[in-house]
């Protein structure tokens, strides 16, 4: 194979080190933001930010539609086979050089970097040139086969390494954004933890001791203090508020959960109930589960009444609405509702829905696609179990400040 002098692929720098560099530099573009930005810039925006910044696009080759081309080149004696028996080695003389044209899409940069699985040798180097990746033979023999023979087994070469990086590109980019994400948090819980916040809003929530219960159902482990961590900061910069712990509010689901599996056990009671008797038995339970009777219902805050309050002192900690399933619209609707409730110190909530219909499957699935469409949504963060879901929007005044809104479904058909 004839190829002019531009280095080799996969022979530059290990991929192992351009992927320690990236990780560095995504460090250091974290570590480079100020305490102030980076506690009131939202977190899932960021990150994907840094992630579309660093994401690796591997360039596509196409090798089952490969052309070829041909012209004629001065070769110099030295570059024949010594069966042609040549005594000028210098002598340049015409030969016609086969070309097969390989198109490939993206940065082919990236193929200079040393895949972890290296082949020392025995890569070949073809040129690059206008999205192609040129393969040249110089036709000694005038041996189309034997051209052929030669082409094949240099393309397959050149894959063998360009798979080999590939799969270490993949695995890189497989784990980037919970890299990305890993980071930023470690960052923040850094400057939280240099100014002593986190030892400044703890909010205790623990159970009390030989309450009552409505229903029987699993007693969650709430004598443990429930930790309250500094939420994101608005746009007018970070003011360290309580808010409940992420562990925590789900024990707070947990509950919500437990009370709503007993109507759904229950139908014969609860199917006549409305929505403020359910949202009563849901309280009935929440507020003696929490020392110092934080648990309230139909509450102002900020905009209107929400149906379940959390409080601690002053401080709102939990903010949750319980509705009647009655379509898209008014599923959406009681969204904007909720954030309408919400102010900045606000972090997570949720929506209870009570499904009257006869089959509830279709309105599980439905709910899955509507909820996207809201124009606060940001992400969905996984899904608990079948009823309960997990979501991340923002304020609709403020698109740094994000709120988890936790969807919970209950089923009470009224036949």
């Amino acid at each position: 194979m004839n190829h002019s002098n531009t280095g080799r692929f996969f022979s530059g720098k290990s991929s192992t080190e351009f992927f320690d560099n990236e990780r560095q530099f995504i460090i250091n573009s974290i570590n480079s933001k100020s305490q102030n930005d980076l506690l009131s810039i939202s977190i899932e925006k960021y990150s994907e930010y840094l992630y579309s910044f660093h994401y690796i696009d591997y360039p596509l080759l196409d090798t089952t539609n490969f052309t070829i081309s041909s012209y004629e080149g001065d070769i110099p004696g030295s570059s024949f086979p010594n069966d042609f028996n040549l005594h000028d080695r210098n002598k340049l003389i015409k030969k016609d050089i086969i070309v097969f044209h390989v198109p490939y899409e993206g940065d082919i940069s990236y193929l200079n970097y040393r895949p972890s699985t290296y082949l020392s040798s025995g890569i070949p180097a073809p040129v690059k040139r206008n999205n192609e990746l040129l393969f040249n033979y110089i036709n000694f023999y005038n041996d189309p086969e034997r051209i052929r023979r030669e082409f094949n087994n240099d393309l397959l070469s050149f894959k063998r390494s360009y798979i080999a990086l590939k799969a270490d590109i993949e695995s890189y980019n497989n784990g980037l954004k919970d890299f990305i994400v890993r980071e930023i948090n470690n960052r923040r819980q850094e400057l939280l933890e240099k100014n002593n916040f986190l030892s400044s809003f703890n909010v205790p929530l623990k159970s009390k001791f030989n309450t009552p219960k409505t229903f029987t159902i699993p007693s969650p482990k709430l004598r443990e203090k429930i930790t309250i961590k500094n939420p994101i900061a608005s746009n007018s910069g970070f003011t360290p508020e309580p808010t409940l712990d992420y562990d925590n509010y789900v024990k707070i689901l947990k509950i919500i959960d437990d009370v709503g599996r007993n109507f759904e056990r229950l139908p014969s009671i609860y199917k006549s109930k409305k929505e403020e008797d359910l949202r009563d038995h849901i309280l009935m339970v929440l507020d003696p589960n929490f020392e110092y009777g934080s648990a309230t219902g139909e509450t102002f805050n900020m905009k209107g009444k929400t149906d379940i309050l959390l409080r601690h002192d002053s401080s709102v900690a939990f903010v949750a609405e319980c509705k009647f399933w009655g379509g898209d619209k008014k599923f959406l609707k009681t969204i904007d509702q909720l954030l309408s409730y919400l102010t900045w110190r606000d972090s997570k909530t949720a929506v209870v829905i009570f499904v009257r219909t006869k089959e509830i499957i279709p309105i599980l699935e439905k709910i899955k696609v509507v909820i996207p469409k809201h124009n606060c949504y940001i992400t969905t963060k996984g899904q608990k179990s079948n009823n309960w879901s997990e979501h991340i929007f923002h304020l609709p005044a403020d698109k740094n400040k994000e709120v988890v809104i936790s969807i919970l479904i209950f089923h009470l058909p009224e036949k």
